[in-house]
Parts: C-alpha cells; sequence; structure tokens
C-alpha cells in the first residue's frame, strides 16, 4: 500500500472520530495518533494535512489541533480518471529510462511540522531562537522603503547581490559569473536540468542530501551513488563510476556532508576535479554550509569553484541555512558557456527571484550586524553540538558517532545491529521525538541503519539533550 493511499485511510478514520466532537475540541496529538494507529509519523502528518484541508481542523500554535465548525458538504465528483491519466508508463510512446518521477516523501518529511508535544530532532531550518530576527526585520524594512523593491529586477538578479556572492565565493569570480536563484533546492533543480538529459545517469554521494535524490527523479535522472570515506567522495570509486555509466554529473558537498558530516579535503578536491575533468563531466557543488562552521572549527578548505579555471564546477552558495528558511534566496556560480544554459533554465522556471527578496537578502548581509550574528550562530552551533554528542553517546553508546563534524546542524548515528530506523522511527515519535530515518539520505531506498539528529530545530539546547536521552529505552534488545 503506497503511503498516500495509508494516509487517506487514516484521514478517514480520524475523521469519523472527530465527527463526534463538538467545534472547538482539541484532537488527539500527533504522538496520541502515532501509538493509536500504529503509524508512521509522516503517515499522520500526512493524514492531518487532509482534514486541515477539508477544514474540518485547525492548528492554532502552540495548543495543539482543534476540530472546526461543520461545514456544508461540497459537492464532489470522481477523480479516479486522473491515476490513469497521470500514469507515465501508460502514455504513449513513454521511455521507460526517462520517466520523471515526482515522488518526495523523504524531502516532504524535512519540512513536516512537529507539533507541539514534539521535540523536532529531524528538521534541517534553525529555530527561530537561532536566527538573526533583529537584522532580518531591519533588512527587510530597509528594503522595503528602497524605491526600486517593486521594480522587475534583472534575470540574473541584482548586480550588487551578485557582486556580493561573488566576494563571498571567492575564486576571481565577477558578477558576470553568477546567477541568483531561489534557494538551494531551486538550484539543484535548476542545474540537473540545465546539465543533464531525461534518462542520463547522474552520480550521488552515498548517502546524500533526500533534496538531490529527488530533483535528480524529478528530471528524469537516474541516480548511482558512490561511496564516501572521511574525506568525503571517494575517488576510486567516482573514476570507475564514471567510466561505467559516463555520467556527465556529479553531485558534491564539500562541507559537513548532509547527512554524515564528512567534508572534503583539499587534496580530495584536486583528484575529483581532475577525474571529473578527464571523463568531461560537470560537478555541482552544493556548498550549502559554508557559513556553518562552529566556533572551534579549523579553517575550511576554499570552494572547489575557486580553484577551477576551466569550469569544471557549478557552485552553489545559499543563504537561506543561516538566516531563515523564508529567505530563499541562492547563487549559482559557473564559468564558461554552462551559466548561459543555467540562465536559461531559471528563467523558464521563474523569470527571475522578487526584488524585495533580493534586497532584502542584500540589506542582510551587508549590515554592521551581519558577521557578529554569524558568529554568534558558530557558538551557538558549538554549543548544542556538544550536548547532543554527549547525550548521543549516552544514549546511543561509544561507538556510535564515527564523526564528530565541527560544522553544520546534525549528527549521523549508527543504531545496535538488532534494530533499524524503520523500528526506531515511529517509537521515537510516540516517544515524543522527530527524528530523520537514514533511509531517507539512500538513493536506492535501502536502509542503512542509521538516523540523523538535528540540532538546530529544537527550542534549546536541553530540549536537545532531554530528547535524545528519551531514545535510550527504545534501543534496548528485548
Amino acid at each position: 500500500m503506497s503511503n498516500s493511499s495509508s494516509s487517506r485511510l487514516l484521514a478517514e478514520s480520524i475523521a469519523e472520530e472527530i465527527a463526534l466532537l463538538p467545534e472547538g475540541t482539541r484532537v488527539a496529538t500527533h504522538r496520541e495518533l502515532v501509538r493509536r494507529f500504529a503509524a508512521s509519523g509522516t503517515t499522520v502528518s500526512a493524514a492531518l494535512a487532509l482534514l486541515a484541508q477539508r477544514g474540518l481542523i485547525a492548528p492554532r500554535p502552540g495548543a495543539g489541533t482543534y476540530r472546526t465548525a461543520a461545514r456544508p458538504a461540497a459537492r464532489t465528483g470522481d477523480t479516479s480518471w486522473q491515476e490513469a491519466a497521470l500514469d507515465p508508463v501508460g502514455a504513449e510512446g513513454a521511455s521507460i529510462g526517462a520517466l520523471r518521477d515526482f515522488q518526495a516523501p523523504a524531502l516532504l518529511q524535512t519540512l513536516s511540522t512537529a507539533g507541539p508535544d514534539i521535540v523536532d530532532l529531524n528538521g534541517g531550518y534553525l529555530h527561530p531562537g537561532l536566527q538573526p530576527l533583529g537584522t532580518l526585520a531591519t533588512a527587510m524594512s530597509r528594503a522595503a522603503r528602497r524605491t526600486e523593491a517593486w521594480d522587475r529586477p534583472p534575470a540574473g538578479g541584482l548586480p550588487e547581490l551578485r557582486d556580493w556572492f561573488a566576494a563571498d565565493i571567492g575564486g576571481g569570480l565577477g558578477r558576470h559569473d553568477i546567477l541568483v536563484c531561489a534557494a538551494g533546492q531551486s538550484a539543484l533543480a535548476i542545474a540537473l536540468r540545465a546539465l543533464a538529459q531525461p534518462g542520463d545517469p547522474v552520480l550521488l554521494e552515498s548517502p546524500t542530501y533526500p533534496g538531490a535524490i529527488a530533483a535528480a527523479h524529478a528530471a528524469g535522472l537516474r541516480p548511482f551513488p558512490v561511496p564516501m570515506d572521511v574525506h568525503g567522495l571517494h575517488a576510486d570509486h567516482l573514476d570507475r563510476a564514471l567510466t561505467r555509466t559516463r555520467a556527465r554529473v556529479i553531485i558534491v558537498q564539500p562541507l559537513f556532508q548532509n547527512p554524515t558530516g564528512a567534508s572534503v579535503s583539499t587534496a580530495r578536491q584536486e583528484e575529483i576535479r581532475a577525474i571529473a575533468r578527464r571523463h568531461a563531466a560537470f560537478v555541482i557543488e552544493d556548498d550549502f554550509a559554508r557559513h556553518m562552521a562552529h566556533a572551534d572549527a579549523p579553517t575550511a578548505p576554499p570552494p572547489m569553484v575557486a580553484d577551477d579555471p576551466d569550469g569544471t564546477v557549478v557552485h552553489i552558495r545559499s543563504l537561506t541555512k543561516v538566516s531563515s528558511p523564508n529567505l530563499r534566496v541562492a547563487a549559482i556560480a559557473a564559468r564558461g558557456p554552462v551559466l548561459a544554459r543555467l540562465r536559461s533554465a531559471h528563467v523558464i522556471d521563474m523569470l527571475f527571484v522578487p526584488a524585495p527578496l533580493q534586497l532584502t537578502a542584500l540589506e542582510m548581509v551587508t549590515a554592521p550586524g551581519w558577521r557578529r550574528a554569524l558568529k554568534a550562530l558558530s557558538v551557538a552551533l558549538a554549543h548544542r553540538r556538544e550536548v547532543a554528542t554527549e547525550a548521543v553517546l549516552a544514549a546511543f553508546g561509544d561507538h556510535a558517532l564515527a564523526r564528530r563534524p565541527r560544522g553544520g546542524y546534525h549528527l549521523w548515528v549508527s543504531l545496535p545491529a538488532h534494530l533499524d530506523e524503520h523500528q526506531l522511527v515511529p517509537a521515537a515519535l510516540a516517544k515524543g521525538v522527530a527524528i530523520t530515518p537514514g533511509t531517507n539520505f539512500s538513493a536506492t531506498g535501502n536502509s542503512l541503519r542509521h538516523v540523523r539528529l538535528s540540532y538546530v530545530a529544537a527550542p534549546s539546547a536541553s530540549d536537545v539533550d532531554d530528547a535524545i536521552r528519551r531514545l535510550a529505552p527504545l534501543l534496548i534488545e528485548h
């Protein structure tokens, strides 16, 4: 049974219960529903979203979810015909090798909202308590007062913002090497569509970010996982994979990789670039964590694009992770004719990033408080990492962490031999803790016997500590 059909069936069961409740009554919590129906947190979230769309329930931030007033039954039709119409296999002349897949459950899970009774160790965006809210508010206010705020910006982005991104990335890049786009996920999708054709192979780190997997499938590409070691993508395996698949695109996260936390050494960067150049392949460098180094981190190596005069690397730099999930502004940097292809793909997608958003980003990164905000974040991240690490070692054991990255926002935790993520994740949710299954990071969908624990979405370091330690009884072999 598909996840979507499971959520619809669960929604009907919950709707029957809600129908008996008076208006304004609080409905069962997310945690209670997981326990009562023995369903995954994702299925419960999807079921509640369906009920909210139907107007049967409404969330109240910080207070729970409540029964709404009864509404007149809407006229319903028969939409079953859509299942056949949306089936690409049945379409005349469809090529199985070039099918696009818009199923993205793992990516959607990263956006799921934890209920008020759930500690969120799943989310990848900063809790509001970690966001530079004062700087953001001032930047938005100043941007709104600028006369050009409501004028149409250049398709490639505001020149001043492109200048800032070029200087921030380094390597001698100029504004004409920069394209402003709507955050990292959009940049990944644009790059994959511009650099590859449907049916082409694409090489991904194993494990890797679910958004990269989803974007590859949506572009009709065939993902191939490449193993990693302590220095990042394994060069020998990469060379063999390129020879075998003839792929023309490789996706790499060079710093504090999601989910493992690995960083690519300078020597390995040179190897990867040389191998890619020899095979005439592009490297998409998703540098999402460049500004998430912790206060005690050593100096990070420069990005791969910095030493790339031949244009092998297409670099992505986003502001979203270190500011707010709503400041969806990023840059793609590239050298050579490929930038024109990237710009065309971006224009077809959304024409341009709205000027008010670009101006807000520009005001933020040029404000006196921007560097102070990054420094404060680096201190807070280091503290949360230490708290999370101690809690993981206490709950999971000394061998649970192969890496303790001094950057990023998460830990990649191995599970005991008797347990896998499909057992632990729903059990954790029933305990009031949302965590991310390792399967979400697998291009093949196989169990990786890991979970990822994020320590930035919870309100405080003490919440992170308490939530991780709450998992300890679930790890005991019965």
